[in-house]
């Protein structure tokens, strides 16, 4: 196709504008599904053990309550707390002692003497080593188990609107860094050009204002994620210098700070650099600039690494710089990417060697990515089970297979990006002199038309005359106006070659090719981000199944729902007949609410003397735990604080009394947790 062949196609404005909004509503979907699908950030440390366990019934009261975790955790003075059936604190309140001996992490705490008979419940809330806050509780029994009036709180730690808004800032912060470091890697190694072109100026600054946003929401909601789950706590300063003090803090603040020299490298790149024409000093200046920026971008990804998976758990020595080294090269892929989709779109210099340069560099960060995340793999999973039977091991499938599908479409553009040519990046030779010749005939026809306006307007001439003496006779020359003109025409001039360049360039087939294929990488690279995401926030199988080898509970209750039974009873005597529906909410371990309604044979609701029930979960040999409800209305009985000590399939036993000598015991099998 001729360079100066005419433009048919969609509008170039139009085209960026479509492909912006398609990825925004793209990011938006994936926000829905995974974060509606998701619920709080899952554990990362798990409770492997406890002394007394879970649903034990001892027959004199311990000294002290050990819980083992399957990594190191941090506590603090609140972190375990024994509450008894009344649920005053049975514990002495002092921070937790540190047993830990060898590869077991266990903490206790001391209880009073001379607790009485019943059920106790142990609470506790941690930060597991990798950043993420972990609870849980259990109950165990002295001499037998009791009726207990403890109501702990549903939300699970690092959940609720606090936990929602974090986990946006660790998406934000992670897409901020993609832009940031692959952005300013995209410039110095594939297109210097670049340095001068404002759309790749504002895709890395917009990179580093998302990152320095997102580090400091982190910073600041760091306390209420771990602990009360309030946003008005986000400016407590106490609860901030406790923060500081972790490593997770000081991985935050040291963001920050590296934050800082990445706007200096920013300023030096898209400022000095960008106004070198000298090609020895621009080399020398792009040599200092590449080790500086790598310095600051390996600085930044080692935030992470200190703080997350690869700071805790087996070969953390090893697991650290592999981390770095994974987290550069989805940067340098990822974020070279977006570089060259906006480059494609906003900016029509860029070359066929700029997009061929690129193409080399996503082959080696694929390359990388590909030995590391084998390695991180391997020491996250460790298994063929955990990798199919976890959550952690099923998400790592679904980013194998996104990368799979990216790779195919890389496959596409790198097809297109053999048949690029320069003809299309600016007009020939030939073009320019009919774009000359064009604007010599249109000046032509406007001067025509003015001497043709001025004869036939010769008043109007003279009153632009008079205009014009009186103009000068206040002291404005032709010379004054000159310089405006010529201003004016220059910007015409240059609005009108870019207008034609840009039409040149979107009629070219190959250019065209590659557009889309790169938009539908990025497309891609939205949704494989946002799982990686997810992987960091998730328990990491080799833990998980560790834990469940254990038999001990998971570190956070199960997921569970409402458990809806309807059994049907008939105590033998008049109006001795009916159905009892009971809802237990939220039907997992821990606290729930337990209603009981009961209707008659003719569908009305049914008061009756006397209505008890209890639990019991065979398995484990645990229970019977008795409830008592209260008659909240006619036919209603509710009963709240209603402690399931562990999941399972309990059996519900439920005794009607509908007179004085005619009642019936009743029961039935539910899946709870």
């Amino acid at each position: 196709m001729s360079a100066t062949a005419p433009y048919a196609g969609p509008s170039p404005i139009r085209r960026p504008v479509a492909a912006a909004a398609l990825l925004a509503a793209l990011v938006s979907l994936v926000f829905g599904l995974l974060l509606a699908g998701a619920g709080p950030a899952s554990a990362h440390a798990a409770l492997t053990g406890s002394d007394p366990q879970d649903g034990a019934v001892v027959d004199t009261a311990p000294k002290e309550v050990t819980l083992s975790f399957s990594e190191a955790i941090a506590v603090g003075d609140d972190s375990i707390r024994v509450l008894d059936p009344s649920g005053k604190r049975a514990d002495t309140e002092a921070e937790p002692r540190d047993l830990s001996e060898g590869g077991t992490v266990r903490y206790g705490v001391a209880l009073h003497s001379g607790l009485p008979d019943g059920t106790y419940t142990v609470a506790w809330q941690a930060i597991s080593a990798d950043s993420h806050p972990i609870s849980g509780a259990f109950t165990f029994s002295i001499g037998a188990p009791s009726e207990t009036t403890v109501a702990l709180s549903s939300q699970e730690a690092g959940g609720g609107p606090v936990g929602v808004v974090y986990d946006i800032a660790r998406y934000a912060a992670y897409g901020g860094f993609v832009l940031l470091a692959g952005g300013s890697a995209f410039v110095l190694v594939c297109w210097r050009g670049g340095a001068s072109a404002l759309p790749m100026q504002r895709l890395v600054v917009r990179g580093w204002l998302t990152l320095t946003a997102a580090t400091l929401v982190m910073l600041l909601l760091r306390n209420p994620y771990t602990g009360s789950g309030k946003f008005a706590d986000a400016f407590d300063l106490v609860g901030l210098q406790s923060v500081l003090d972790t490593k997770p803090g000081a991985a935050l603040v040291s963001r920050l700070l590296l934050l800082g020299a990445a706007a200096l490298f920013i300023a030096v790149l898209f400022g000095t650099y960008a106004r070198r024409e000298d090609e020895q000093e621009k080399k020398d200046l792009t040599f200092g600039l590449a080790v500086g920026g790598g310095v600051v971008a390996a600085g930044i990804a080692a935030t992470w690494a200190m703080s997350e998976h690869a700071s805790t758990g087996i070969q953390a020595s090893i697991a650290m710089p592999v981390d770095v080294a994974h987290l550069l090269a989805v940067a340098a892929w990822l974020g070279g990417l977006a570089s060259l989709l906006v480059a494609l779109y906003r900016t029509p210099d860029i070359g066929s060697a700029a997009v061929r340069r690129f193409s080399a560099v996503a082959f080696g960060s694929v390359v990388v990515l590909a030995a590391t995340g084998i390695y991180q793999s391997w020491r996250q999973v460790g298994s063929w089970s955990a990798l199919t039977g976890t959550r952690y091991g099923q998400l790592l499938i679904l980013k194998v297979a996104l990368i799979a599908v990216l790779l195919a479409v890389a496959w596409f553009s790198r097809r297109w990006t053999g048949r690029l040519t320069d003809s299309a990046v600016a007009p020939s030779a030939e073009a320019s002199k009919t774009s000359e010749t064009s604007e010599t005939s249109e000046t032509s026809e406007t001067s025509e038309t003015s001497e043709t306006s001025e004869t036939s307007e010769a008043p109007k001439t003279s009153k632009m005359s008079k205009m014009s003496k009186t103009s000068t006779a206040s002291g404005a020359s032709d010379d004054d106006v000159a310089p405006e003109r010529a201003a004016q025409l220059a910007r015409q001039r240059a609005v009108l070659t870019a207008t034609k360049k840009k039409r040149i360039r979107d009629a070219d087939p190959e250019r065209s090719g590659l557009r889309r294929s790169v938009l539908a990488e990025a497309a891609v690279a939205v949704v494989l981000l946002a799982v990686t995401t997810m992987l960091t926030a998730t328990e990491p199988g080799r833990t998980e199944e560790e834990a469940a080898a254990s038999g001990a509970t998971a570190a956070t209750a199960p997921a569970g729902g409402p458990v809806n039974l309807s059994m049907p009873f008939d105590t033998g005597g008049e109006n001795g007949k009916g159905t009892v529906r009971i809802d237990i909410d939220p039907g997992r371990t821990g606290s729930n609410d337990l209603h009981v309604w009961i209707d008659g044979s003719d569908g009305e609701p049914m008061d009756v003397p006397e209505l008890k029930l209890a639990l019991t979960l065979e398995s484990k040999d645990i229970g019977p735990l008795p409830v008592v409800p209260d008659r909240l209305a006619e036919g209603h009985w509710t009963a709240s604080g209603v402690q399931i000590p562990m999941a399972g399939d309990w059996k519900v036993d439920l005794t009607v009394r509908t007179s004085d000598i005619d009642q019936v015991t009743i029961d039935k099998n539910a899946k709870i947790g």
